[in-house]
């Protein structure tokens, strides 16, 4: 073992060793997907694809399996039970043991272990290692672990008795590492049920219980005559404004267009019957009203969107998003930006901050927010707006329709052809349960003093998580460096074991089954015979402007086996024969490397 392998100090006992010193290093291969009889057999066949969060330390099998005829005529082996599959592409470091014969696609690196080696031993040394592998790896258009390099990754080895310590002590402590686990994301789910129970208790009027006892609020029905009052009023004045404009306009000869008569308020849509069995029993001064009711609803019109809103980036306006209003309220983002000169004309657009918004349309349909106060922004698309009347508390009317109640109240409405979405008119529709002003302060301060409690719970929970991933590694290392168990007496030397092994390996292959599984060289023959009729140079050789990848995997031997091609066009452009070309879009393209 040379000095340059050596990470750092061992038990005197113990001994470096690289990966092939261990066993036999083999790749995996996959049959034509074109031939149909080499698949659906009754052997198990797994690419990376099937270890994508995979818990487990052992597999069986992947979502497909491959005949015998299909093994026999690709490069992909047989491999026994108890092997270690180590991905080595796409991504570098999924490793399992095989639970029972399988076979691999090129994908993976596999070691077949003799019998004075631990296979769960090298499975958690491998588990720790993902960036010691990716160091071994390369490749230009990706990282790839050959076979030779994997062989030459090092590897910490105990005497046999102490592997087997080890790895019981490992489970041991990840049994109760997980454990600890478990009960954090439980009560994490705990949480999040007591946030909804918070919200539900807001809005049927117990959580304000005592406090309406107290200080006897006045009944909503008083609000909403107000609000009314407040929206006719405004109404009118927006009326006298308007006359005012039009004898101006008289007066100055009637140049210019006349100025536009203000629309009536909107009176929404009564509650459709869906709505109405969605109701619950409120607080006798209470009152149910509906959003548009109580706020100006809007959005910024399609038109006016493609003709006046052009993002800059030195634009002193932010614009709000579909993106800026998440499950739990207001989302800070990377604005995109326009000038406010450019928009100014468009009043009822403009936010100054406490309007409500709510996504009308994508995946965050019915999410709602309210707009940060003493800010000004511009209402951007995917969003409408709900600017509330009379000291209507907005921070209340996003709790409401976060809730589950309201949130499954405001969707009644939605529609679901491509994706879901909603319309102002259907906005304004929605039901709301409506208190006093002051009974609203009350419940947003008891909300948020109750969330922030919980907030604070779910931070120590998943500081507490990301400490067990630190925690986790942290074992692995101490593991491998000799300090997890104590060291055991009176056994054979990790030097010896190692050389017992080599002289195992060599039994190992003389062994029919293995032998056949291994002896890949017919089939080897006939891809370099098959090479030699259209290789990748020879494609590129043939064309005098560059190709796209998927063209080039498309025409040549390999348009079978893509895994094969990658491997082959891996090599080329490690060797300089080939060249990639900026991308063009989502295709590379290829060219043969000049000759100088």
């Amino acid at each position: 073992m040379g000095k340059e392998f050596v990470q750092y100090d061992l038990p005197k006992n113990w001994a470096w060793a690289t990966i092939g010193d261990l066993g036999i290093v083999v790749s995996g291969g996959t049959p034509s997907t074109r031939v149909k009889r080499y698949w659906d057999g009754d052997i198990p066949w797994i690419t990376p694809a099937d270890l994508t969060g995979w818990g487990g330390k052992y597999i069986a099998k992947g979502r497909r399996y491959i005949s015998k005829e299909g093994l026999e005529e690709s490069s992909a082996r047989l491999l026994p039970k108890g092997s270690i599959l180590f991905s080595s592409r796409a991504p570098i470091g999924y490793v399992a043991i095989a639970e029972s014969d399988i076979a691999t696609s090129q994908g993976f690196k596999s070691l077949l272990l003799t019998n004075s080696i631990v296979p769960d031993y090298i499975f958690y040394y491998l588990k720790s290692s993902k960036q010691l592998a990716e160091s071994f790896a390369s490749g230009t258009t990706f990282l790839e672990l050959s076979g030779a390099k994997f062989s030459q990754i090092p590897i910490p080895i105990p005497p046999i008795a102490e592997q087997k310590l080890i790895v019981e002590r490992l489970e041991e402590l990840f049994s109760e590492l997980d454990n600890g686990i478990s009960h954090l994301e439980l009560t994490q789910k705990h949480l999040d049920i007591y946030h909804q129970l918070i919200l539900k208790n807001a809005f049927n009027g117990k959580m304000t219980g005592e406090w309406r006892k107290e200080n006897k609020p006045q009944p909503a029905k008083e609000l909403l005559r107000l609000v009314n009052e407040e929206i006719q009023t405004g109404y009118q004045e927006e009326i006298l404004n308007w006359k005012s404009k039009v004898k101006e306009w008289e007066n100055e000869g009637k140049d210019d267009r006349r100025p536009t008569r203000p629309s009536k308020p909107i009176t929404p849509s009564k509650p459709n019957d869906i709505h109405e069995s969605k109701k619950w029993s409120l607080p006798s001064s209470w009152e149910w009203t509906q959003l548009g009711l109580v706020s100006f609803v809007t959005k910024l019109a399609g038109f006016e969107y493609t003709k006046f809103v052009n993002y800059d980036n030195e634009g002193d306006l932010a614009v709000i998003k579909a993106e800026n209003a998440g499950p739990l309220g207001f989302k800070e983002t990377n604005y995109s930006r326009i000038k406010s000169e450019t928009v100014s004309h468009l009043n009822r657009t403009q936010l100054s901050g406490g309007e409500l918004i709510v996504v009308f349309v994508g995946s965050g349909t019915g999410n709602v927010a309210v707009v940060p106060k003493n800010e000004s922004f511009f209402l951007g698309p995917n969003v409408g707006m709900a600017r509330p009347y009379g000291n209507i508390n907005s921070k209340f009317l996003q709790y409401f329709y976060q809730s589950p109640e309201g949130k499954d109240i405001i969707m009644v409405t939605a529609k679901a052809v491509a994706q879901p979405s909603l319309s102002m008119a259907t906005i304004r529709q929605a039901p709301l349960a409506l208190p006093s002003i002051e009974e609203q302060s009350e419940i947003v301060d008891l909300i948020e003093s109750q969330l922030s409690i919980i907030e604070k719970l779910e931070e120590a929970i998943r500081s507490n998580l990301k400490k067990s991933s630190s925690l986790r590694q942290s074992i692995l290392k101490q593991a491998f460096k000799g300090n997890l168990v104590p060291e055991a007496g009176n056994q054979e030397s990790a030097i010896d074991l190692i050389e017992r092994i080599k002289k195992e390996k060599e039994s190992f292959l003389k062994d029919e089954k293995l032998k056949k599984s291994l002896d890949k060289s017919n089939f080897k023959k006939k891809r370099k015979m098959a090479k030699e009729l259209k290789s990748i140079l020879d494609l590129l050789g043939e064309r005098k402007k560059p190709i796209s990848s998927k063209r080039l995997w498309e025409d040549s031997i390999y348009k079978d086996d893509i895994d094969a091609f990658y491997a082959a066009l891996k090599d080329h452009l490690d060797a300089g024969e080939v060249v990639e070309l900026p991308r063009q879009g989502k295709e590379s393209y290829l060219k043969l490397a000049e000759v100088k």
